[in-house]
C-alpha cells in the first residue's frame, strides 16, 4: 500500500509539463489539492545537471508531498536519478510511461515505453531498489494503440515489481487527447490489482471526478486539463463530496484567485517567462465570464504585471445576474 494520501478525499494534480511548477502547485494546493506532481524531470537531464531540471524541482515546505515525475530509458539512468532526488530529500517518485510528445518517444521514453513492457517494468524495478517501499508510482496509458493494449499485463508485472500506484489516463498513446478517455478501462484496472488506481483524463470538472470515482471504484483522481482550466477544481470537488455549497465562479471569485498566482509568480518567478504564463493561463480562467472575449484578447498582449492586475479589475466587476 502506499505511504501516500489515496482516497477520495485526497485529489491529486498531475504532472503538467510547462505549467505544474511550484507557484500554480502552491495555488491548487491552497484550494484543496492534496498530492501534487512536478513536470516531467528528465534522468539524464537531471544526472547532467541541467538548469532546466533545477527550475522544475523548485520546491518549499508547503509543497508536500510532492512526487516527482522521472522520464527516460535506462534502467541504469532512472536507478541513479531516483537515488540523487533522494540525496537532496525527495521521497516519491512517478515514472512517466504515458507522454506521446515526439521529442519524448523518439528517445524510447515515455509512452514508448509501452511497445517495450518487459523495459518498462526492469527500469520500475530499479527505481524501487532505491526508494522507500510503495514511495514510486507508474502513469500508464491503455498501450500504444488499440492492437495493443497492454495496461492490464503491465499492473500485474508492477504491482509484483513493488510499486505503490498505478495512474491510468485511459487512451491510447497514438491517441493523444483525441475522441474520449474509457472509464471502463479504469474499473477494470481497478479489479485487476490491489494496489491503489488512481484516475486522470477527461475530468474537466469537479463533478467529472466524482462521476468517475462513482463509475469506477477506483481510489483517487488526478486532475489535469481541469486544474489548467481552474485551480479551485480542488475545493468544488470537496464541496461535492462534503455536499456543501461551491463559490460562484464570477468575476469577484476568478479575479481573487488569479491575483493570488499573480502574486505567487511574482515572488518566486518575477521574469517575463513567468509573465507569458499567465498570458496563457489566466484566458482559460475567465473563458465562462459574461463578456470575456475582449478580455481574453487583451490578456494575450499583456506587457507587464501591472498591466495584468489593471485587467483583473476589470474581471472583479463582472458578477452573474
Amino acid at each position: 500500500m502506499s505511504v501516500l494520501p489515496v482516497n477520495p478525499a485526497t485529489p491529486w494534480l498531475a504532472p503538467l509539463a510547462g505549467f505544474s511548477d511550484l507557484p500554480f502547485r502552491l495555488l491548487c494546493r491552497e484550494f484543496g489539492c492534496q498530492v501534487a506532481c512536478t513536470e516531467m524531470v528528465s534522468a539524464k537531464g537531471l544526472l547532467y545537471g541541467s538548469q532546466g531540471t533545477f527550475d522544475i524541482l523548485r520546491t518549499c515546505s508547503q509543497d508536500n508531498p510532492l512526487v516527482v515525475q522521472l522520464y527516460g530509458s535506462e534502467p541504469d539512468t532512472l536507478a541513479r536519478a531516483t537515488a540523487k532526488l533522494i540525496e537532496q530529500g525527495f521521497k516519491y517518485f512517478d515514472l512517466n510511461c504515458g507522454c506521446s510528445v515526439k521529442k519524448v518517444v523518439r528517445t524510447g521514453s515515455g509512452a514508448a515505453l509501452l511497445k517495450t513492457p518487459d523495459l518498462l517494468v526492469d527500469i520500475v524495478k530499479e527505481m524501487v531498489k532505491q526508494a522507500e517501499p510503495g514511495c514510486v508510482g507508474v502513469k500508464l496509458r491503455l498501450g500504444w494503440s488499440a492492437s495493443e493494449p497492454v495496461y492490464l499485463y503491465l499492473s500485474q508485472q508492477l504491482e509484483q515489481a513493488g510499486v505503490g500506484w498505478i495512474t491510468l489516463h485511459p487512451r491510447f498513446a497514438k491517441q493523444g487527447f483525441s475522441g474520449q478517455a474509457d472509464w471502463l478501462a479504469l474499473k477494470k484496472l481497478k479489479a485487476h490489482v490491489k494496489i491503489p488506481v488512481i484516475g486522470s483524463g477527461d475530468l474537466f470538472t469537479a463533478r467529472d471526478g466524482l462521476n468517475c470515482l462513482k463509475s469506477t471504484g477506483i481510489d483517487d483522481i488526478m486532475f489535469a486539463r481541469g486544474a489548467l482550466n481552474d485551480p479551485s477544481i480542488f475545493l468544488r470537488y470537496h464541496c461535492l463530496i462534503e455536499n456543501k455549497k461551491a463559490p460562484p465562479e464570477d468575476g469577484p471569485f476568478l479575479a481573487t484567485m488569479i491575483l493570488k498566482m499573480a502574486n505567487l509568480y511574482q515572488e518566486m518567478d518575477s521574469s517575463r517567462r513567468a509573465l507569458l504564463k499567465m498570458r496563457t493561463l489566466v484566458p482559460k480562467m475567465i473563458r465562462d465570464l459574461p463578456g470575456a472575449k475582449f478580455l481574453r484578447n487583451e490578456l494575450t498582449r499583456c506587457s507587464s504585471w501591472s498591466h495584468l492586475e489593471e485587467i483583473l479589475s476589470r474581471v472583479q466587476g463582472i458578477k452573474y445576474d
